[in-house]
Protein backbone atom coordinates (compact mmCIF):
# COMPACT_ATOMS: atom_id res chain seq x y z
CA UNK A 1 0.00 0.00 0.00
CA UNK A 2 2.95 2.22 1.21
CA UNK A 3 4.50 1.71 -2.10
CA UNK A 4 1.41 2.53 -4.43
CA UNK A 5 1.05 5.81 -2.77
CA UNK A 6 4.71 6.68 -3.07
CA UNK A 7 4.70 5.44 -6.91
CA UNK A 8 1.33 7.57 -7.14
CA UNK A 9 2.79 10.80 -5.33
CA UNK A 10 5.79 10.20 -7.73
CA UNK A 11 3.93 10.50 -10.48
CA UNK A 12 1.55 13.25 -9.87
CA UNK A 13 4.31 15.48 -9.25
CA UNK A 14 6.07 14.90 -12.14
CA UNK A 15 2.68 15.79 -13.84
CA UNK A 16 2.02 18.48 -11.43
CA UNK A 17 3.21 22.16 -13.11
CA UNK A 18 0.44 24.44 -11.75
CA UNK A 19 -2.86 23.25 -13.01
CA UNK A 20 -1.27 20.46 -16.08
CA UNK A 21 -3.12 18.44 -18.12
CA UNK A 22 -6.39 21.01 -17.65
CA UNK A 23 -6.56 20.99 -21.34
CA UNK A 24 -6.96 17.44 -21.19
CA UNK A 25 -9.47 16.61 -18.19
CA UNK A 26 -13.14 15.72 -19.70
CA UNK A 27 -15.33 14.43 -16.65
CA UNK A 28 -16.75 11.37 -17.68
CA UNK A 29 -20.41 11.41 -18.64
CA UNK A 30 -20.56 15.26 -17.84
CA UNK A 31 -22.94 16.97 -19.84
CA UNK A 32 -21.78 20.31 -18.94
CA UNK A 33 -18.28 20.68 -17.79
CA UNK A 34 -16.02 24.16 -16.63
CA UNK A 35 -12.09 24.19 -15.58
CA UNK A 36 -10.35 26.48 -13.29
CA UNK A 37 -7.00 27.02 -12.89
CA UNK A 38 -7.02 28.19 -9.34
CA UNK A 39 -4.19 29.69 -6.90
CA UNK A 40 -5.75 28.11 -3.79
CA UNK A 41 -8.93 25.61 -3.42
CA UNK A 42 -9.76 26.45 0.12
CA UNK A 43 -13.12 28.67 1.04
CA UNK A 44 -11.40 31.78 1.60
CA UNK A 45 -9.93 31.70 -2.13
CA UNK A 46 -13.24 29.67 -3.28
CA UNK A 47 -15.48 32.44 -1.94
CA UNK A 48 -13.94 35.77 -3.01
CA UNK A 49 -13.61 34.16 -6.73
CA UNK A 50 -17.01 32.93 -6.97
CA UNK A 51 -16.02 29.36 -7.25
CA UNK A 52 -18.24 28.04 -4.33
CA UNK A 53 -21.29 28.82 -2.36
CA UNK A 54 -20.99 30.15 1.09
CA UNK A 55 -24.60 30.01 2.06
CA UNK A 56 -24.27 25.97 1.36
CA UNK A 57 -21.46 25.60 4.10
CA UNK A 58 -21.62 28.81 6.60
CA UNK A 59 -24.60 27.56 8.82
CA UNK A 60 -22.84 24.17 9.48
CA UNK A 61 -19.44 24.94 11.56
CA UNK A 62 -18.96 26.86 14.48
CA UNK A 63 -17.20 30.10 14.17
CA UNK A 64 -14.55 28.53 16.32
CA UNK A 65 -13.72 25.60 13.86
CA UNK A 66 -9.68 26.21 12.22
CA UNK A 67 -8.61 25.16 9.28
CA UNK A 68 -5.51 24.37 7.72
CA UNK A 69 -3.78 27.58 6.35
CA UNK A 70 -1.54 28.18 3.30
CA UNK A 71 -2.37 28.09 -0.33
CA UNK A 72 -3.40 24.78 -2.24
CA UNK A 73 -3.54 25.61 -5.38
CA UNK A 74 -5.26 23.48 -8.41
CA UNK A 75 -7.76 22.48 -10.61
CA UNK A 76 -11.45 23.21 -9.90
CA UNK A 77 -13.75 21.36 -12.35
CA UNK A 78 -17.41 22.31 -12.04
CA UNK A 79 -20.53 20.89 -13.95
CA UNK A 80 -23.58 18.35 -13.87
CA UNK A 81 -24.16 14.95 -15.72
CA UNK A 82 -27.73 14.72 -17.51
CA UNK A 83 -30.59 15.06 -15.39
CA UNK A 84 -34.13 15.98 -15.82
CA UNK A 85 -34.79 18.60 -12.95
CA UNK A 86 -34.15 21.91 -11.87
CA UNK A 87 -33.67 22.31 -8.51
CA UNK A 88 -29.95 23.44 -8.52
CA UNK A 89 -30.33 27.19 -9.55
CA UNK A 90 -25.82 27.59 -9.22
CA UNK A 91 -24.15 29.76 -11.85
CA UNK A 92 -27.56 30.11 -13.09
CA UNK A 93 -27.73 26.76 -14.65
CA UNK A 94 -30.57 25.56 -13.17
CA UNK A 95 -30.11 22.13 -13.81
CA UNK A 96 -29.56 19.28 -11.21
CA UNK A 97 -26.59 16.62 -11.05
CA UNK A 98 -24.20 18.90 -10.20
CA UNK A 99 -20.74 18.38 -9.25
CA UNK A 100 -17.57 19.76 -7.91
CA UNK A 101 -14.33 18.25 -8.64
CA UNK A 102 -11.04 19.64 -6.97
CA UNK A 103 -7.50 18.85 -7.68
CA UNK A 104 -4.81 20.06 -6.27
CA UNK A 105 -1.25 20.58 -7.48
CA UNK A 106 0.11 18.73 -4.93
CA UNK A 107 -1.83 15.41 -5.00
CA UNK A 108 -1.13 12.46 -2.57
CA UNK A 109 -2.29 9.92 -4.69
CA UNK A 110 -5.76 9.45 -2.99
CA UNK A 111 -9.07 10.62 -3.44
CA UNK A 112 -12.33 11.55 -1.64
CA UNK A 113 -15.93 11.40 -2.56
CA UNK A 114 -19.03 13.15 -0.54
CA UNK A 115 -22.36 13.81 -0.92
CA UNK A 116 -24.07 16.89 0.45
CA UNK A 117 -25.88 16.56 3.85
CA UNK A 118 -29.73 17.66 4.21
CA UNK A 119 -31.12 19.16 1.00
CA UNK A 120 -27.99 21.30 0.43
CA UNK A 121 -25.55 21.32 -2.62
CA UNK A 122 -22.34 20.31 -3.43
CA UNK A 123 -20.52 23.36 -1.71
CA UNK A 124 -21.96 21.78 1.45
CA UNK A 125 -18.82 20.18 3.06
CA UNK A 126 -16.48 23.09 1.86
CA UNK A 127 -15.42 24.26 5.09
CA UNK A 128 -15.43 20.77 7.06
CA UNK A 129 -14.45 18.55 4.76
CA UNK A 130 -12.92 19.88 1.75
CA UNK A 131 -10.76 22.45 2.82
CA UNK A 132 -9.24 20.09 5.51
CA UNK A 133 -8.27 16.60 3.12
CA UNK A 134 -7.27 19.55 0.44
CA UNK A 135 -4.84 20.64 2.70
CA UNK A 136 -3.38 17.02 2.97
CA UNK A 137 -3.19 16.62 -0.88
CA UNK A 138 -6.16 14.65 -1.25
CA UNK A 139 -8.60 15.00 -4.67
CA UNK A 140 -12.12 16.24 -3.83
CA UNK A 141 -15.15 15.45 -5.58
CA UNK A 142 -18.70 16.17 -4.20
CA UNK A 143 -22.33 15.74 -5.67
CA UNK A 144 -25.63 18.02 -4.96
CA UNK A 145 -27.48 14.39 -5.28
CA UNK A 146 -29.58 14.66 -8.27
CA UNK A 147 -31.86 17.20 -6.39
CA UNK A 148 -31.74 19.61 -3.85
CA UNK A 149 -33.60 22.55 -1.73
CA UNK A 150 -37.05 21.78 0.50
CA UNK A 151 -39.23 20.36 -2.56
CA UNK A 152 -36.36 17.83 -3.98
CA UNK A 153 -39.91 15.58 -3.23
CA UNK A 154 -41.02 16.78 -6.32
CA UNK A 155 -38.24 14.93 -8.54
CA UNK A 156 -38.94 11.56 -9.56
CA UNK A 157 -42.59 10.02 -10.41
CA UNK A 158 -42.99 7.61 -7.38
CA UNK A 159 -42.51 7.62 -3.59
CA UNK A 160 -38.52 7.33 -3.00
CA UNK A 161 -37.43 8.25 -6.44
CA UNK A 162 -35.28 11.21 -5.26
CA UNK A 163 -33.42 9.65 -2.61
CA UNK A 164 -32.97 6.61 -4.52
CA UNK A 165 -31.55 9.04 -7.16
CA UNK A 166 -28.78 10.38 -4.43
CA UNK A 167 -27.23 6.75 -4.45
CA UNK A 168 -27.03 6.83 -8.09
CA UNK A 169 -25.62 10.18 -8.36
CA UNK A 170 -22.61 8.94 -5.59
CA UNK A 171 -22.00 6.37 -7.94
CA UNK A 172 -21.36 8.05 -11.17
CA UNK A 173 -19.29 10.59 -9.68
CA UNK A 174 -17.00 7.96 -8.10
CA UNK A 175 -16.59 6.52 -11.43
CA UNK A 176 -15.94 9.86 -13.03
CA UNK A 177 -13.93 11.31 -10.45
CA UNK A 178 -11.65 8.30 -10.65
CA UNK A 179 -10.81 9.07 -14.27
CA UNK A 180 -10.68 12.77 -14.20
CA UNK A 181 -8.01 11.98 -11.64
CA UNK A 182 -5.95 9.64 -13.97
CA UNK A 183 -6.67 12.11 -16.44
CA UNK A 184 -5.00 15.11 -14.62
CA UNK A 185 -2.34 13.27 -13.16
CA UNK A 186 -1.46 10.21 -15.35
CA UNK A 187 -2.56 7.63 -12.95
CA UNK A 188 -5.77 6.49 -11.23
CA UNK A 189 -6.26 7.07 -7.17
CA UNK A 190 -4.26 4.57 -5.24
CA UNK A 191 -7.09 5.20 -2.42
CA UNK A 192 -10.82 6.22 -2.49
CA UNK A 193 -12.39 7.15 0.34
CA UNK A 194 -16.20 7.87 1.13
CA UNK A 195 -17.38 10.41 3.62
CA UNK A 196 -20.33 12.48 4.73
CA UNK A 197 -22.58 14.43 6.88
CA UNK A 198 -26.19 13.57 7.85
CA UNK A 199 -27.36 12.24 4.48
CA UNK A 200 -24.06 12.46 3.49
CA UNK A 201 -23.11 9.85 6.20
CA UNK A 202 -26.22 7.85 4.89
CA UNK A 203 -25.25 7.70 1.83
CA UNK A 204 -21.73 6.67 2.76
CA UNK A 205 -23.41 3.73 4.87
CA UNK A 206 -25.11 2.61 1.02
CA UNK A 207 -22.27 3.40 -0.69
CA UNK A 208 -20.34 0.41 1.51
CA UNK A 209 -23.00 -1.46 1.84
CA UNK A 210 -23.91 -1.54 -2.08
CA UNK A 211 -20.70 -0.54 -3.90
CA UNK A 212 -17.71 -1.71 -1.70
CA UNK A 213 -15.41 -2.17 -4.62
CA UNK A 214 -15.34 1.21 -5.27
CA UNK A 215 -14.03 2.53 -2.35
CA UNK A 216 -11.70 1.26 0.55
CA UNK A 217 -13.08 2.42 3.75
CA UNK A 218 -15.11 5.84 4.91
CA UNK A 219 -16.19 7.42 8.13
CA UNK A 220 -20.07 8.59 8.10
CA UNK A 221 -20.86 11.45 10.56
CA UNK A 222 -24.26 11.36 11.93
CA UNK A 223 -25.95 9.84 8.89
CA UNK A 224 -29.43 8.85 9.30
CA UNK A 225 -30.97 5.19 9.00
CA UNK A 226 -34.07 4.26 6.73
CA UNK A 227 -35.61 0.88 8.21
CA UNK A 228 -39.07 0.30 6.54
CA UNK A 229 -40.14 -0.91 10.05
CA UNK A 230 -38.69 1.72 11.98
CA UNK A 231 -36.42 2.88 13.31
CA UNK A 232 -36.83 6.28 10.20
CA UNK A 233 -37.64 9.70 10.81
CA UNK A 234 -41.57 9.20 10.67
CA UNK A 235 -41.13 6.78 13.75
CA UNK A 236 -40.28 10.14 15.99
CA UNK A 237 -40.56 13.39 14.27
CA UNK A 238 -44.42 13.35 14.25
CA UNK A 239 -44.12 12.46 18.25
CA UNK A 240 -42.07 16.15 18.21
CA UNK A 241 -44.35 17.95 16.66
CA UNK A 242 -47.06 16.49 18.39
CA UNK A 243 -45.96 17.16 21.97
CA UNK A 244 -43.07 20.01 22.19
CA UNK A 245 -45.75 22.44 22.01
CA UNK A 246 -47.44 21.40 25.03
CA UNK A 247 -44.03 20.52 26.82
CA UNK A 248 -43.08 24.32 25.94
CA UNK A 249 -46.01 25.43 26.61
CA UNK A 250 -46.99 24.05 30.40
CA UNK A 251 -44.19 21.71 31.12
CA UNK A 252 -46.41 18.40 30.46
CA UNK A 253 -44.65 15.65 31.96
CA UNK A 254 -46.32 13.09 29.86
CA UNK A 255 -45.30 15.27 26.70
CA UNK A 256 -41.90 14.95 27.69
CA UNK A 257 -41.84 11.69 28.53
CA UNK A 258 -43.24 10.54 24.80
CA UNK A 259 -40.64 12.63 23.32
CA UNK A 260 -37.89 10.78 25.22
CA UNK A 261 -39.43 7.69 24.58
CA UNK A 262 -39.37 8.26 20.73
CA UNK A 263 -35.35 8.81 20.94
CA UNK A 264 -34.84 12.42 22.07
CA UNK A 265 -32.33 12.31 24.48
CA UNK A 266 -32.79 13.17 28.22
CA UNK A 267 -30.44 16.84 28.10
CA UNK A 268 -30.97 17.68 24.82
CA UNK A 269 -33.83 20.12 25.90
CA UNK A 270 -32.28 23.11 25.47
CA UNK A 271 -32.02 22.58 22.32
CA UNK A 272 -35.61 21.09 21.03
CA UNK A 273 -36.84 24.80 20.49
CA UNK A 274 -34.22 25.75 17.90
CA UNK A 275 -34.92 22.51 16.19
CA UNK A 276 -38.59 22.51 16.44
CA UNK A 277 -38.27 26.52 15.07
CA UNK A 278 -36.03 24.88 12.25
CA UNK A 279 -35.91 20.95 11.56
CA UNK A 280 -39.00 19.28 13.10
CA UNK A 281 -41.85 20.39 11.08
CA UNK A 282 -39.87 21.55 7.75
CA UNK A 283 -38.20 17.84 7.76
CA UNK A 284 -41.42 15.73 8.75
CA UNK A 285 -42.97 17.46 6.49
CA UNK A 286 -40.54 17.06 2.53
CA UNK A 287 -39.26 13.55 3.38
CA UNK A 288 -43.02 12.42 4.37
CA UNK A 289 -44.17 13.86 0.79
CA UNK A 290 -41.74 11.93 -0.73
CA UNK A 291 -42.60 8.55 0.65
CA UNK A 292 -46.04 8.99 1.29
CA UNK A 293 -47.41 11.80 -0.95
CA UNK A 294 -50.95 10.51 -0.44
CA UNK A 295 -51.40 11.35 3.03
CA UNK A 296 -52.18 14.69 2.58
CA UNK A 297 -54.39 14.24 -0.54
CA UNK A 298 -53.51 17.16 -3.07
CA UNK A 299 -51.46 19.56 -0.71
CA UNK A 300 -47.86 19.16 -0.74
CA UNK A 301 -45.29 18.57 2.04
CA UNK A 302 -48.59 19.22 4.21
CA UNK A 303 -49.60 21.94 6.46
CA UNK A 304 -46.31 23.80 8.42
CA UNK A 305 -46.72 24.07 12.37
CA UNK A 306 -50.36 22.67 12.10
CA UNK A 307 -51.66 21.96 15.48
CA UNK A 308 -52.33 18.64 16.26
CA UNK A 309 -55.99 17.12 15.08
CA UNK A 310 -55.98 19.53 12.54
CA UNK A 311 -56.64 17.93 8.66
CA UNK A 312 -53.53 16.26 7.24
CA UNK A 313 -51.32 17.57 9.80
CA UNK A 314 -47.91 15.96 10.24
CA UNK A 315 -47.87 16.05 13.64
CA UNK A 316 -50.75 13.28 13.82
CA UNK A 317 -49.25 11.09 11.27
CA UNK A 318 -48.88 7.54 12.28
CA UNK A 319 -46.14 5.64 10.27
CA UNK A 320 -47.41 1.89 11.37
CA UNK A 321 -51.00 2.11 10.16
CA UNK A 322 -50.01 3.61 6.98
CA UNK A 323 -50.40 1.81 3.71
CA UNK A 324 -47.56 -1.64 2.81
CA UNK A 325 -47.02 1.04 -0.04
CA UNK A 326 -45.07 3.38 2.51
CA UNK A 327 -43.33 1.04 3.89
CA UNK A 328 -42.30 -0.40 0.33
CA UNK A 329 -40.74 2.80 -0.92
CA UNK A 330 -38.82 3.26 2.76
CA UNK A 331 -37.57 -0.21 1.54
CA UNK A 332 -36.15 1.03 -1.39
CA UNK A 333 -33.55 3.12 0.69
CA UNK A 334 -33.04 1.21 3.35
CA UNK A 335 -29.69 0.46 4.80
CA UNK A 336 -28.95 -3.42 6.00
CA UNK A 337 -25.21 -2.97 7.80
CA UNK A 338 -23.48 -5.09 5.56
CA UNK A 339 -20.22 -3.04 4.90
CA UNK A 340 -17.86 -4.17 2.64
CA UNK A 341 -15.14 -2.20 3.64
CA UNK A 342 -14.14 -0.46 7.14
CA UNK A 343 -16.54 2.09 8.13
CA UNK A 344 -16.32 4.77 11.27
CA UNK A 345 -19.28 6.10 12.87
CA UNK A 346 -19.68 9.26 15.25
CA UNK A 347 -22.62 10.44 16.51
CA UNK A 348 -23.55 13.20 19.03
CA UNK A 349 -25.27 12.25 21.82
CA UNK A 350 -27.52 15.08 22.09
CA UNK A 351 -28.45 15.23 18.37
CA UNK A 352 -32.01 16.78 18.46
CA UNK A 353 -32.35 15.98 14.69
CA UNK A 354 -31.25 12.58 13.99
CA UNK A 355 -31.46 11.22 17.75
CA UNK A 356 -28.58 8.45 17.83
CA UNK A 357 -31.07 6.17 19.77
CA UNK A 358 -32.78 6.14 15.95
CA UNK A 359 -29.58 6.10 13.83
CA UNK A 360 -26.54 5.44 14.80
CA UNK A 361 -26.78 2.98 17.69
CA UNK A 362 -29.42 0.25 16.17
CA UNK A 363 -27.28 1.05 13.18
CA UNK A 364 -24.40 -0.27 14.96
CA UNK A 365 -26.11 -3.42 15.87
CA UNK A 366 -27.40 -3.72 11.98
CA UNK A 367 -23.73 -4.24 11.57
CA UNK A 368 -23.28 -6.60 14.16
CA UNK A 369 -26.19 -8.31 12.93
CA UNK A 370 -24.81 -9.31 9.75
CA UNK A 371 -21.18 -9.92 11.16
CA UNK A 372 -19.26 -6.86 9.77
CA UNK A 373 -18.45 -5.76 13.22
CA UNK A 374 -15.11 -6.13 12.18
CA UNK A 375 -15.21 -3.40 10.12
CA UNK A 376 -17.13 -1.16 12.35
CA UNK A 377 -16.57 1.79 14.64
CA UNK A 378 -18.88 3.70 16.29
CA UNK A 379 -17.95 6.85 18.50
CA UNK A 380 -20.29 8.43 20.83
CA UNK A 381 -19.23 12.39 20.59
CA UNK A 382 -20.53 13.62 24.27
CA UNK A 383 -22.17 16.83 23.83
CA UNK A 384 -22.65 16.51 20.22
CA UNK A 385 -25.49 17.92 18.23
CA UNK A 386 -26.46 17.78 14.76
CA UNK A 387 -24.94 21.25 13.60
CA UNK A 388 -22.02 22.05 15.01
CA UNK A 389 -22.83 25.86 14.34
CA UNK A 390 -24.75 25.48 17.76
CA UNK A 391 -21.86 25.22 20.01
CA UNK A 392 -21.42 28.88 19.59
CA UNK A 393 -24.73 29.36 21.37
CA UNK A 394 -24.25 26.39 23.66
CA UNK A 395 -20.46 26.32 24.46
CA UNK A 396 -20.78 25.62 28.09
CA UNK A 397 -22.72 22.32 27.26
CA UNK A 398 -22.00 21.19 23.80
CA UNK A 399 -18.91 19.79 21.47
CA UNK A 400 -18.21 20.44 18.05
CA UNK A 401 -17.83 16.83 16.15
CA UNK A 402 -15.64 18.25 13.39
CA UNK A 403 -12.00 17.58 15.52
CA UNK A 404 -13.46 14.17 16.98
CA UNK A 405 -14.30 13.56 12.93
CA UNK A 406 -10.99 14.73 11.60
CA UNK A 407 -9.38 12.35 14.37
CA UNK A 408 -11.80 9.42 12.89
CA UNK A 409 -11.00 9.94 9.39
CA UNK A 410 -6.77 10.12 9.95
CA UNK A 411 -7.96 6.71 11.98
CA UNK A 412 -9.44 5.38 9.11
CA UNK A 413 -6.02 6.17 7.08
CA UNK A 414 -4.40 4.27 9.29
CA UNK A 415 -6.43 1.37 9.41
CA UNK A 416 -6.67 0.36 5.60
CA UNK A 417 -3.53 2.38 4.80
CA UNK A 418 -1.68 -0.79 7.12
CA UNK A 419 -3.90 -3.48 5.82
CA UNK A 420 -5.52 -3.97 9.30
CA UNK A 421 -2.08 -3.51 10.96
CA UNK A 422 -3.27 -0.45 12.80
CA UNK A 423 -6.63 -0.51 13.82
CA UNK A 424 -8.68 2.31 15.77
CA UNK A 425 -9.46 2.44 19.02
CA UNK A 426 -12.51 0.00 19.91
CA UNK A 427 -15.98 1.68 19.40
CA UNK A 428 -16.70 4.08 22.44
CA UNK A 429 -18.09 7.49 24.15
CA UNK A 430 -15.71 10.37 23.33
CA UNK A 431 -15.54 12.13 26.41
CA UNK A 432 -16.31 16.19 26.49
CA UNK A 433 -13.03 16.92 27.80
CA UNK A 434 -10.36 19.62 26.52
CA UNK A 435 -9.43 23.09 26.70
CA UNK A 436 -10.12 23.60 22.69
CA UNK A 437 -13.34 21.52 22.07
CA UNK A 438 -13.28 22.93 18.42
CA UNK A 439 -9.96 22.28 17.27
CA UNK A 440 -9.47 18.93 19.57
CA UNK A 441 -10.45 15.33 20.34
CA UNK A 442 -8.31 12.80 20.67
CA UNK A 443 -9.63 9.49 19.96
Amino acid sequence: MAAALLAAAGLAQAQSGHCANIAAIAVPGAEKQQAACLDDLSTTYLTATGHTDASDWLPLHSAATRNPTGLVPGIQLDGYFPDTSTTNSYQGWNHDAQFVIRLPDNWNGKLVITGAPGVRRQFATDYLISDWVLAQGYAFAATDKGNSGTSFYKDGSTPGDAIAEWHRRVTELTIAAKDAVRQRYGQAPALTYITGISNGGYLTRHALENRPDLYDGGVDWEGALWRPEGPNLFTYLPAALRNYPGWRASGDARAHDEMVAVGFAPGSEFLWDHHYAVYWDLTQRTYREEMDPGYDGALEAGVPFCPSGTPFCDADYAYAARPPAVRDAVARIALDGRIGKPLITLHGDLDSLLPISTNSTPYADLVNGAGRTHLHRFYVVQGGNHVDQLYDLFPDRLRPIAPCYRAAFQALERWVETRGQHKPPASKVIPREGTDLANSCPL
